[in-house]
């Protein structure tokens, strides 16, 4: 499997970790095919650009 697969699986897999939901077949999927640092690297920027988001739209708001 190549690494671009890998890597937009797990982009994939985190955003659907955002939701909360995910059939448990597809996470067995994900456990055998995605690599834990691919996982970690994307949840890292996931986050940050969810908190970086808020931050942005708190100043909006904030700021009218």
């Amino acid at each position: 499997m190549s690494t671009k697969t890998s890597l937009m699986r797990s982009v994939v897999a985190v955003a659907w970790s955002f939701f909360g939901i995910r059939k448990s077949s597809e996470f067995q999927q994900d456990i055998e095919k995605i690599s834990p640092l691919h996982i970690l690297g994307v949840g890292l920027v996931a986050g940050l650009l969810f908190v970086i988001g808020l931050i942005v739209l708190v100043n909006l708001v904030v700021a009218k």
